[in-house]
């Protein structure tokens, strides 16, 4: 019985630690979720600008006549990779995929159900892993998809808590230029959406090529029900003005996934840890009940003895 008491004893106290541990990093995640939303909330002002002036370039057909100039011009071959390259559409022979997970674990069912969606996706547009290229942001989804024979051409490790949007510039530029270069010929952006801090959903957007299609229908709709059809008068050219607005708008979209994906990141480690934490306390109060008890039995049973051996002795 006494070895017995013991080893409760041990497991109360190795429960409490991991108690310990989970509840200090659900308070680390729930302070980071706290600081990214500020971050997020800020810049979701700037991101529907973004998208509104291209929602309008799209419902004056000034994409379309791009696209149609620019693959003209390179041919499907571009030499010098610039912001007209994301108007191209080519025959999709590779299916780009850009997949935002995480660096680490201890995050509930965050990456597996990111990973998880993106297969189904792969799977519904019947690509396969010889046709398909991975963009990887996160090392889970780059060990993943390396494991199972997929191409990862890019991958980014390190992301930070909080992501600035300088971090980001260069993985923009990467991404095009790799699409300019043929490597594939679509690229969807693949990551969880953070809806509220309990649940997240999965979302695949369409970043290139650009097009009245990448925006959705919704988008559309709604800008054309908030007032009149755009016009724009362009100086000094349309190219210079599409040069420039169209990097923006990648940029955008990619920071705002990486960012949503942080978030939601962020309050699934919060919900895993607070879950870890509370089942630590329900195995306490069981283990504690248990040597409760023990512990009566032990003492019953040696007041039973004692009081035994007082009436033989009498």
């Amino acid at each position: 019985m006494g070895a017995s008491l013991q080893e409760v004893k041990r497991r109360i106290s190795s429960t409490k630690k991991t108690e310990q541990i989970t509840g200090a990093m659900q308070m680390v995640s729930t302070a980071k979720l706290s600081q990214i939303q500020k971050h997020t909330t800020s810049y979701q002002v700037y991101s529907d600008k973004i998208r509104s002036v291209i929602t309008h370039l799209a419902q004056s057909h000034l994409l379309d006549g791009q696209s149609a100039t620019s693959a003209a011009s390179t041919d499907g071959k571009p030499k010098e990779v610039t912001g007209l390259d994301m108007l191209v559409k080519r025959p999709v022979k590779h299916f780009g995929v850009m997949v935002i997970t995480s660096d680490r674990g201890l995050v509930g069912s965050y990456n597996s159900n990111v990973i998880k969606q993106t297969l189904d996706l792969i799977a519904k547009g019947n690509h396969t892993v010889e046709d398909t290229v991975i963009v990887a942001i996160g090392g889970t989804g780059a060990e993943f998809f390396k494991k199972r024979g997929f191409k990862v051409v890019f991958e980014q490790r390190g992301i930070a808590d909080i992501p600035r949007f300088q971090n980001i510039r260069n993985l923009v530029k990467e991404i095009v230029s790799m699409y300019g270069e043929g490597l594939y010929d679509e690229l969807y952006v693949c990551y969880n959406h953070f809806v509220n801090s309990l649940t997240s959903e999965f979302r695949a957007e369409s970043m290139l090529p650009i097009s009245a299609l990448n925006l959705g229908h919704d988008d559309l709709k709604k800008d054309q029900a908030e007032g009149p059809h755009a016009e724009y008068d362009m100086e000094p050219s349309s190219e210079a003005i599409l040069e420039v607005v169209l990097p923006q708008y990648a940029e955008s979209l990619i920071y705002g996934a990486i960012l949503d994906a942080k978030t939601s990141e962020h309050a699934s480690s919060s919900t895993a840890m607070k879950s870890a934490t509370d089942n630590a306390k329900d195995i306490i109060s069981s283990l504690q009940l248990q040597f409760n008890r023990a512990r009566q039995s032990a003492i019953t049973t040696e007041i039973t003895e004692i009081t035994g051996a007082q009436a033989a002795l009498e």
